[in-house]
C-alpha cells in the first residue's frame, strides 16, 4: 500500500510538472508573437497602368491567414516556408513544377491556369496578396493595384524581385520578408542558405569558363514570327544569365529589335521560352535550318537553348533551377 502511495504522489508530481512546462512552453510562445507585432515591411505600390515603383509601407498587426498567390512560383515558394495551410487561391498555374512541393501544391486551389482578374482574386477572401509586381493592376489579367487593395484593407507583398531594379539577390530579401511577416524566420533563413548553396554550386562549376557569351531572347514558339525582345527593363532576366555567364545583347535597346538587328548583332547563344510545356525541338530545329538566319554564330554552332518560361519570368527562387538546367546543356564536361 504504501509503495503504491508514493507510485501515485510521485506520478502526480510528474504531471504537475508536464502541465507547469506545457503553459510556460505556450506563454512563452504567445508572447514572443505578441513581441513581434505589429510588424512593419517595406514594400512596393505602383499607379495603375504606371510603370514606376514607388516604396511603400506594410503594416502587420498579425500573421495573415488567407493568402492569393497570383502564380504558381509565388505559391511554391510559401510552400517552402510551410504556409500551404493558408493558401486560399493560385493564378498563373503554368510551367515546370517544383517536384519538391509538387505533392503540397496539387492540393491548392487552382483559380486558373491564365492570369486571374481582381474579382476572382476578391473571391478568395484574402488578407494578402502576393507575389509578381506586374500583375498587380486593375486590368483584366490584374488583381488589383496596391492601393485600390490596401483601401479594402487587404495587405499586398510584391516580390521586390520582380520590380524594375530586382535580382536574383532580391530573392533572398523577398524570402526574409515572408519570414518576418509569418514569423518563420527559421524556415526562411534554412532555405535561404540552400538557394545560396545551389548559386554558389553553378557558380564555382563554371569558374574555368573566362569569358561572358552574348545571347538573345526569342519570344516566340512559331519558327516563322521571330519576335526578338529586348527585356530592356528585366533586371531580374538579365541578371539571373549572369549565373552562367551570358549576357543580354539587347539589354539597352529601348524600342523593338528587328531580325535584320539581331542578325547584324550575331549573339553567340539564343533563348526561347516553353510556356506551355510543348515540345520545342521541331521548332528550334526549323530556326536553325532558316536560310535568313544561316550566317549567325548561334546558328552555325547549334547554340540555342529552350528554357521554361517560369524560369526566365516567373522572378522566383526556382529561376535557380533553369539556370542549372542550362549550364548542364551548355558546358556539359564541366558536370560529369
Amino acid at each position: 500500500m504504501k509503495k503504491k502511495l508514493l507510485l501515485g504522489i510521485g506520478l502526480a508530481a510528474m504531471l504537475t510538472l508536464t502541465a507547469c512546462g506545457g503553459t510556460t512552453k505556450s506563454t512563452s510562445k504567445v508572447t514572443e508573437t505578441q513581441d513581434h507585432y505589429p510588424l512593419t515591411i517595406q514594400n512596393f505600390t505602383k499607379a495603375e497602368g504606371g510603370t514606376t515603383w514607388d516604396k511603400k509601407d506594410q503594416v502587420f498587426e498579425k500573421a495573415p491567414e488567407r493568402i492569393m498567390a497570383n502564380t504558381r512560383p509565388a505559391a511554391e515558394l510559401l510552400l517552402h516556408l510551410g504556409l500551404g495551410d493558408k493558401i486560399v487561391g493560385v493564378g498563373a498555374n503554368f510551367g515546370e513544377p517544383d517536384k519538391s512541393v509538387e505533392e503540397a501544391y496539387s492540393k491548392l486551389n487552382i483559380l486558373s491556369d491564365e492570369y486571374v482578374g481582381k474579382e476572382v482574386t476578391l473571391g478568395t477572401n484574402p488578407d494578402l496578396v502576393f507575389g509578381r509586381g506586374g500583375l498587380f493592376d486593375n486590368a483584366d489579367w490584374g488583381v488589383g493595384t496596391v492601393d485600390t487593395l490596401n483601401d479594402m484593407n487587404i495587405k499586398t507583398y510584391v516580390l521586390e524581385s520582380s520590380v524594375t531594379g530586382g535580382t536574383y539577390d532580391s530573392i533572398y530579401k523577398d524570402i526574409e520578408n515572408i519570414g518576418e511577416i509569418f514569423n518563420v524566420q527559421d524556415k526562411a533563413d534554412s532555405f535561404i542558405k540552400e538557394l545560396k548553396d545551389r548559386q554558389t554550386a553553378i557558380t564555382s562549376k563554371l569558374e574555368s569558363i573566362k569569358d561572358h557569351k552574348t545571347f538573345a531572347y526569342l519570344h516566340t514558339n512559331d519558327p516563322k514570327e521571330l519576335f526578338v525582345y529586348p527585356a530592356h527593363d528585366e533586371t531580374f532576366f538579365n541578371d539571373a544569365f549572369k549565373m552562367v555567364k551570358l549576357d543580354n545583347i539587347f539589354k539597352d535597346e529601348l524600342g523593338d529589335v528587328s531580325v535584320e538587328t539581331l542578325i547584324e548583332s550575331d549573339p553567340d547563344v539564343l533563348i526561347i521560352p516553353n510556356w506551355d510545356g510543348s515540345d520545342l525541338e521541331k521548332v528550334r530545329e526549323a530556326i536553325y535550318a532558316n536560310p535568313k538566319l544561316s550566317s549567325m554564330k548561334a546558328i552555325k554552332n547549334k547554340q540555342i537553348y529552350i528554357v521554361d518560361y517560369n524560369y526566365l519570368f516567373g522572378y522566383g527562387y526556382n529561376t535557380v533551377d533553369g539556370m542549372e538546367l542550362l549550364a548542364k546543356e551548355m558546358y556539359p564536361e564541366l558536370f560529369k
